[in-house]
């Protein structure tokens, strides 16, 4: 399957992607734009809200940016469309990282959704900020995605399955070059 089409396309040189998800609340979309992480060489790849909709389709090294539900209860704090998302073995062979957002009133399970997915992806969890986040929250996303993505290339983070993705997109960029 070909990779989904970016929501927003990165300009400039491309470094990297960021996947993520909102609710019909829109919190998550509003801090995405308000990043401007296109700006920044970052395709951005928005998971879609209705279960009848085309799923995503992700092909490169992407963070997962993705809000806490549940109002506290801990097995509904990753939301449906992000599980059915990361089921997919072919999208989740390519998370580099996680961020959460949240409701400190969930208490303990404030921003849960980053620790349950950086535990079974095993990857790093960035950062987390409440519902919208602010401007200092957005500064932070923006300024860290940028710097994980050039750590990333430059070989200082040691992410499972990163070596293993990076062959198989070299095979990949090989057998489309031969046809």
């Amino acid at each position: 399957m070909e990779s989904s089409t970016p929501e927003f396309q990165a300009h400039g040189t491309h470094i990297g992607a960021v996947v993520y998800f909102s609710s019909a609340s829109e919190n998550t979309a509003r801090f995405i734009a308000r990043c401007q992480l296109d700006a920044q060489g970052i395709n951005v790849y928005r998971i879609p809200l209705r279960m009848n909709e085309p799923p995503l389709a992700i092909r490169e090294p992407y963070v997962l940016i993705v809000p806490t539900y549940g109002g506290g209860n801990m097995k509904k704090a990753v939301p449906p469309q992000v599980k059915r998302f990361l089921n997919d073995p072919a999208n989740r062979v390519w998370i580099r990282g996680v961020i959460a957002s949240g409701n400190t009133n969930f208490g303990e399970a404030y921003c849960a959704a980053g620790d349950l997915i950086s535990a079974k992806c095993h990857v790093p969890y960035l950062y987390k900020f409440e519902l919208m986040g602010t401007q200092e929250d957005m500064h932070a996303v923006q300024h860290g995605i940028v710097t994980f993505f050039a750590d990333l290339a430059a070989g200082k983070v040691d992410v499972p399955g990163m070596k293993e993705a990076q062959q198989r997109t070299q095979e990949r960029l090989k057998t489309h070059a031969a046809a």
